[in-house]
């Protein structure tokens, strides 16, 4: 009894410390002050300015139009020597492109054989140094039609369309300074060394093309599930596979589509097209440039303006070479000397290329990375600081871009004013710079260079001066109009991905984006998203 009180007692007391502790003052906890935010950057476009979105045609299905002529179908069941033993693989997908590139995409192959001949001698030289086919200097077609400036919606880009990842494994840089993709010698010579790896994994050229399109990868695994080692073979046995294996209409298309254009390529003179001038490379001599190169200065000492530099140098984003890297250019054999003799003294006129910003009151990091879209850690590297300080009167080198309104030419200034003038266009909503140049049958450079235009930006009510945009062209162009189909692509959000960004690949407005996908001015987007993209 005396036991079970002295325990009642015992617990009693425990219950009156316990009480006591917890209404003891107790130390107030210390408050963590945060750390002011960092300011958000300009969001950067991987896709320059100056990009050209894929002609349809490079993408389309075969639209066939009529019968062969006798002569064609000779042509297309013809023997004629190549590496490639064609007409061994004779399918109907390459009878529908044979038709399709002879006839209602002709126009289309006219103009990229033109356009392929200041670079066909140079893949040729390179691709037989390789020991490659030589059928493979066609593959260019197939891919962009030989344009070194285009960009697929899926983020591809150059020539030769090499996605980032792929590209940097064969030595091609792709940032905010450079996209060496676009480089047509140094892509060249990856694309070969990426052809020669892909023809050592699967030992056949047809399935190494195969996999050029849709990955080592995807191709390993579709032919392990179906049991065969051919792509043809393959083809046939697409649709028995699992749809995770199963090969995209694309890649299936893609080799018969080469194989239509080698045959039309070697038979040019017969089929009635202009052969193609193998004397019309450009030359240029090569040279390695220091980085942070002022390339702006080092074109006006060859007296060449940024445009005429930046054809023989699509790969440079901007008038500064990269900081961080030795890069290439190459210089037009006739200028060269001067331009030789810049480089080995670049005090003679620097920072061409750049704009020296004073800083005024109230100015940040941030509200100059958005004035001049250039993004705030650039910035601090090309001004080799780390400091989040700036002072009022101090002065900030802001590296100038091709197409940035800190170094647009008077020249452009005065273009706009007479197109402006002469406008015989006017910008509707949902118009891009792309809907426009197809529905006048010209292309988006045609209609930026007779516009000054220096961005791809439009504004609805804005006028245009379209090149020989006649009455009858007019009606023609409203006609066909009316024929183009809208596409919906259902693009997967990639990490670093915004609305400005993805709106800006596929040349649409972010209004757009929000209203086809239900977001709101808030709404926000996650990596692996799905979005609906409409594209014409």
């Amino acid at each position: 009894m005396q036991i079970s009180k002295l325990i009642r007692l015992l617990l009693i007391a425990l219950l009156i410390a316990g009480v006591g502790y917890g209404c003891a003052p107790k130390k107030a906890p210390e408050v963590e002050v945060a750390a002011p935010a960092p300011e958000p950057e300009e969001a950067v476009s991987e896709v320059p300015v100056d990009a050209d979105p894929l002609e349809p045609e490079v993408e389309a299905a075969p639209d066939v139009e009529g019968d062969l002529t006798e002569t064609e179908q000779a042509v297309l069941n013809s023997r004629f020597g190549l590496l490639f033993d064609f007409e061994l693989h004779q399918t109907k997908d390459v009878e529908n492109y044979f038709n399709y590139f002879n006839h209602k995409a002709r126009k289309t192959l006219v103009r990229w054989l033109k356009r392929s001949e200041p670079y066909l001698p140079y893949v040729r030289r390179v691709f037989t140094q390789y020991g490659l086919p030589q059928d493979l200097v066609l593959l260019p077609f197939v891919e962009s039609g030989y344009n070194v400036r285009a960009y697929s919606w899926a983020g591809a880009g150059g020539m030769w369309q090499f996605m980032r990842g792929t590209g940097r494994l064969y030595g091609l840089q792709s940032d905010w300074w450079i996209d060496e993709r676009r480089d047509p010698y140094k892509a060249t010579d990856a694309a070969a060394r990426h052809l020669r790896d892909l023809y050592d994994r699967f030992g056949d050229w047809y399935l190494a093309l195969a996999a050029y399109n849709a990955g080592t990868g995807k191709i390993s695994r579709a032919l392990k599930q179906a049991g065969c080692n051919d792509f043809f073979e393959l083809s046939e046995k697409n649709r028995r596979l699992s749809r995770r294996v199963r090969l995209k209409r694309e890649t299936k298309h893609y080799v018969p589509k080469f194989i239509a254009i080698s045959k039309i390529f070697q038979n040019l003179d017969t089929l009635g097209f202009e052969p193609v001038s193998w004397d019309k490379e450009v030359e240029v001599v090569p040279v390695k440039l220091p980085g942070g190169t002022d390339l702006l200065a080092l074109a006006r000492s060859g007296g060449m303006s940024w445009d005429e530099f930046h054809k023989y140098n699509p790969a440079f984003r901007r008038q500064v070479s990269p900081p961080h890297m030795e890069a290439a250019a190459y210089l037009p054999v006739a200028k060269a000397d001067k331009m030789m003799a810049y480089l080995s003294d670049p005090s003679s006129r620097p920072y061409a290329g750049y704009t020296r910003y004073r800083v005024r009151s109230g100015d940040s990091w941030w509200r100059i990375s958005r004035r001049y879209g250039v993004p705030i850690s650039v910035l601090k590297k090309v001004n080799n600081t780390r400091s989040n300080t700036l002072r009022p009167g101090q002065h900030v080198m802001v590296p100038g871009s091709g197409s940035g309104r800190a170094v647009a030419s008077s020249s452009s200034s005065k273009t706009r004013a007479i197109a402006a003038k002469r406008g015989n266009y006017v910008v509707r909503s949902g118009d891009t710079l792309w809907s426009i140049s197809q529905k006048f049958g010209t292309t988006v450079n045609t209609v930026k260079r007779s516009n000054g235009l220096r961005s791809s930006r439009l504004k609805v009510g804005q006028k245009l001066y379209i090149p020989n945009n006649s009455a009858p062209a007019t009606k023609q162009a409203v006609k066909q109009a009316g024929k183009v189909k809208t596409q919906l692509v259902k693009y997967k959000v990639r990490r670093g991905d915004n609305l400005w960004t993805i709106a800006r690949k596929f040349g649409v407005k972010v209004s757009d984006l929000r209203h086809w996908n239900s977001l709101n001015s808030r709404g926000t987007i996650y990596a692996g998203q799905r979005l609906k993209v409409y594209v014409q």
